[in-house]
């Protein structure tokens, strides 16, 4: 790590790394509600320390003894006590997108992977392998062995959707901060336990509704946030269908070897069924749209109800009537009375994940195809960088950099519970076909115990928080 240096040396240098590190000295610091501020405690730099520390040992030592620039973060290299060191956990399709983000960042080391399948495991190992030119990359079955390893800062979760809530808040507990694919919980009572898993331990959390770091989906926020549209009326989103299911009961088939495919730890906190090679290989897994109930609203309809939430101002609160589906909307209503509408048709051909703002005065719709339509040109006057598609590059630098500043990223744990909390009651009225109301006092449905038995799921042991 530290060269060619003395081993007597290379002790108190890593010593000084590892003390850069200690919880309660530098790093760590407590979340105030709804604050974005950072405590004293965090003031002194980590680089600093390390300065000192070599200092120090200069002052000690004889000026034989060389120290590599990449120790002290010279040319452009990032010295040990500035990296953040990640471990991943379930890494498929998107999660290989997410690491080669996070590969991409000088000031990012992956040292390991726990998946629950073999092939995965490998895959990952060969792909940090490479990117360092090492073998150093751990892999791990059981994502707790990870977890245990006090040198990770960091989790890059991205396994199926059943495991997104509980592998973040179980991190949260290990105290390491946590970037998580979306969506991020399975029900209504997860999404609270999130939050106050991620408030309580004062780790930091980042939803992966990376659309919130896209410039042109911020601008056209910003003008229905700053009043630009007039006084806000209504905030659209796509939904990518409003069907709702169950999590269903495929055929049996003889189960691999553990070592091979994990189909226990697979399984999770959700129900037992038995192994299914085709279940296993989804995308999603089990309870894909939110516990027992399923449906494109909570996937990838969460990415629009989340653009709608920040534009209405609503980080911190959800919608408190759901409507049933009519006319090929879905309606919900804010407590400032602005209407959310879930709506699959008429849209501006502007892409996947669109969104629509609309004011007393005006509207601006957006898209991912990086493209911005108002009502009045001169809503456009501002400046924003096109970019298609939907990177998350943007998204994973403002979680690491909230990783060192101990600040809230724009999806944090509260973002993450309210966008949730919204698209599982918009599911729950889909899948009832009536209208729910929901207290936001209580996190109960009013008088509706039909409702009320969907806000959660029993969880197999010992995944029960």
């Amino acid at each position: 790590m530290f060269g060619r240096v003395t081993q007597q040396y290379a002790l108190m240098l890593v010593v000084s790394s590892v003390l850069v590190r200690i919880p309660g000295v530098v790093r760590h610091t407590v979340l105030a509600e709804r604050a974005h501020t950072v405590t004293k405690k965090s003031a002194i730099a980590r680089r600093h320390f390390l300065k000192r520390g070599l200092a120090a040992v200069g002052a000690a030592f004889a000026s034989p003894y060389v120290i590599p620039s990449s120790a002290l973060g010279a040319d452009g290299d990032v010295s040990p006590s500035e990296r953040i060191t990640l471990g991943g956990i379930g890494i498929g399709n998107r999660g290989g997108y997410d690491l080669g983000c996070f590969l991409n960042e000088k000031d990012v080391r992956f040292v390991a992977i726990a998946d629950v399948k073999a092939v995965r495991r490998a895959q990952i190992k060969d792909m940090a392998d490479k990117k360092y030119g090492n073998k150093d990359c751990a892999m791990y079955r059981d994502f707790r062995e990870l977890l245990a390893r006090p040198d990770i800062d960091a989790v890059l979760i991205a396994t199926g959707p059943n495991w997104h809530c509980t592998a973040s808040c179980a991190a949260a507990r290990a105290g390491k901060d946590v970037y998580c694919e979306k969506p991020s919980t399975k029900n209504i009572v997860q999404s609270l336990m999130l939050a106050e898993t991620f408030q309580r331990t004062g780790r930091v959390f980042q939803g992966g509704m990376q659309r919130r770091g896209l410039s042109h989906f911020q601008y056209a926020v910003e003008l229905a946030r700053r009043g630009k549209l007039g006084k806000l009326q209504s905030v659209h989103a796509h939904p990518c269908g409003m069907g709702t299911e169950m999590s269903g009961w495929w055929p049996g088939e003889p189960e691999p070897p553990k070592e091979e495919a994990d189909w226990d730890m697979y399984l999770g906190p959700a129900a037992w069924r038995p192994y299914n090679k085709g279940k296993m290989a989804s995308a999603f897994g089990f309870e894909k749209g939110g516990g027992m109930v399923g449906g494109g609203v909570l996937e990838w309809g969460s990415h629009c109800v989340d653009l709608c939430q920040w534009a209405n101002d609503a980080d911190m609160l959800e919608p408190i009537e759901y409507n049933p589906p009519a006319g090929g909307q879905v309606i919900a209503v804010y407590p400032n009375g602005v209407k959310l509408v879930l709506r699959e048709g008429g849209w501006l051909p502007l892409g996947s994940c669109p969104v629509r703002f609309e004011g007393e005065t005006g509207w601006v719709e957006a898209g991912d195809n990086g493209d911005i339509v108002a009502s009045n040109p001169a809503l456009l006057a501002g400046r924003w960088t096109k970019v298609g598609g939907y990177p998350a590059n943007n998204h994973i630098r403002d979680f690491l950099n909230c990783v060192k500043t101990r600040g809230l990223p724009r999806a944090n744990h509260f973002v993450a519970c309210h966008t949730h909390i919204a698209c599982h009651c918009a599911g729950i009225s889909i899948f009832l076909r009536r209208k729910v109301t929901y207290d936001p006092k209580t996190t109960m449905f009013v008088n509706d115990d039909e409702a009320n038995r969907l806000r959660s799921e029993a969880l197999r042991e010992p995944w029960r928080f």
